[in-house]
């Protein structure tokens, strides 16, 4: 069984400490006991408990000493005071001090139980907000989401307009496309980056649980709700929440969300209070929500509401230009993790990259990427790297491919010409990554673009 949280005790009266361990022992808490200050600052450097309980009045070294200490070696450790000789200046000192609440002794096992409780769950939240935050620094700015295509430029245009906004915003996209990370983006470009990013994966979750995980419950709102708990609106305050797959959420959680996007403000399952909370809010789906609102199944008036702004996000195979760069950050990033020495990628084997249609969009070709690194003892991928790609396939062409030259009607020249000109402006104008594209020589499209240049054909929104 797993245990509910560690916990440190400390009190230099004996019995009263050995009966809070057992109780909570019998809780479901892993437990450990300590008589003095000293002895309980080292049981907690060893033990990393979620939550220290320690009496205020000990010899040598008093409970706010070891407040102070504590928050110094472990910030994210929650502390609860005890004492039988409290006031309200020593209360008010301790909680300054970092302390998490503040208990008269005789304790109470029911209210140390609820303190208890509610140290857990704010250290969790820390937690996961530090992890987020970790993460965004890293991943999740606009500059780390890979593009260079048009359609990708254009996307990019759009975050950066509406990020300083607190509209809400639907992202549309197929699976595997990246909705979260410009959730993400979105996120950081707002003037809310330094407030919570909460994602909600909503096909995860049943009815019931979505609605407790959104909007939280009070105590007794169902069974096994043995303490009222925060819903991920309220966590989220100030800041962003990324509802992801909203396409799936049931009628019921429909209403709540509809009624908190016109008025703000909701109930937690089974409470009464209204809270009311400052929260933007960004949805993805890949179901197409038109026909479900047709359907009968999605609220046309939730539609509407959330699609204020709408984003939708290219495929890989309408975006093809860009799988070079991509295949290039990917490679970086496992070589790395996974310490290879990879230098890059054969021509032949971009190729063949370029060519395959990619149904699972950039996820699928991470994926394939990290395989091939993974199981490489050589410095450069080759073919024989992605076993799994059809070598003959021919990628599906973008919808962007129906303008241009018309065939039949064009001489071999002016398609030659179109492909070659199109190719360099999915890339940025690099001529090595549209060769590998067109399986050409580099030397033969800078030739090519000079022959083009005489013709006076090249324009530099061309190039």
């Amino acid at each position: 069984m797993i245990p509910k949280a560690r916990v440190v005790v400390i009190d230099d009266e004996v019995n009263a400490a050995a009966a809070i361990e057992k109780l909570l022992r019998e809780d479901g808490y892993d437990v450990a006991r300590a008589h003095d200050g000293r002895s309980g600052l080292q049981a907690a450097d060893k033990f990393d408990p979620d939550v220290v309980i320690t009496d205020l009045r000990m010899s040598g070294m008093d409970g706010l000493d070891l407040l102070a200490r504590i928050k110094e070696m472990h910030p994210e450790t929650m502390v609860i005071l005890m004492t039988a000789y409290g006031t309200v200046k020593t209360a008010v000192k301790a909680m300054k001090l970092g302390a998490e609440d503040y208990l008269a002794k005789p304790v109470d096992i029911e209210e140390l139980e609820v303190v208890l409780q509610k140290a857990i769950e704010k250290k969790r939240l820390l937690q996961e907000t530090r992890v987020l935050r970790e993460r965004l620094a890293d991943k999740y700015h606009l500059d780390n989401v890979v593009g260079q295509s048009p359609e990708m430029l254009a996307v990019f245009k759009t975050l950066r307009q509406v990020a300083p906004s607190s509209s809400s915003v639907l992202l549309l996209g197929e699976s595997g496309t990246g909705k979260e990370l410009f959730a993400q983006a979105l996120h950081q470009l707002s003037p809310r980056k330094n407030r919570p990013f909460v994602k909600v994966a909503c096909a995860a979750l049943p009815e019931t649980l979505l609605e407790s995980e959104l909007f939280g419950h009070e105590k007794g709102a169902f069974t096994g709700a043995l303490f009222a708990r925060a819903g991920r609106f309220e966590v989220a305050d100030g800041g962003t929440l990324f509802l992801d797959e909203i396409g799936d959420i049931s009628p019921t959680v429909q209403v709540k969300l509809l009624r908190f996007l016109e008025e703000r403000e909701f109930e937690r399952v089974g409470g009464n209070r209204t809270v009311k909370v400052d929260v933007r809010i960004v949805v993805a789906t890949h179901r197409d929500l038109p026909k479900k609102v047709e359907e009968g199944s999605f609220r046309d008036d939730l539609y509407y509401r959330l699609n204020v702004i709408e984003i939708r996000i290219p495929s890989l195979r309408d975006r093809g230009g860009d799988i070079p760069l991509l295949a290039h950050r990917f490679i970086c990033k496992y070589a790395k993790r996974n310490g290879k020495e990879i230098r890059g990628i054969a021509d032949d084997a971009l190729a063949l990259l370029m060519r395959n249609s990619w149904p699972g969009n950039v996820r699928q070709l991470e994926n394939a990427i990290e395989r091939a690194v993974v199981l490489s003892n050589e410095p450069v991928l080759t073919p024989a790297h992605f076993p799994a790609l059809d070598p003959g396939a021919e990628a599906a062409a973008p919808e962007s491919a129906a303008r241009g030259v018309a065939i039949p009607g064009s001489t071999l020249a002016a398609i030659e010409r179109e492909a070659i000109l199109r190719t360099l402006e999915s890339t940025g104008g690099s001529t090595s990554r549209a060769a590998a594209a067109l399986q050409i020589s580099a030397r033969k499209i800078q030739y090519k673009l000079k022959e083009y240049r005489r013709q006076d054909v090249v324009t530099p929104r061309r190039i």
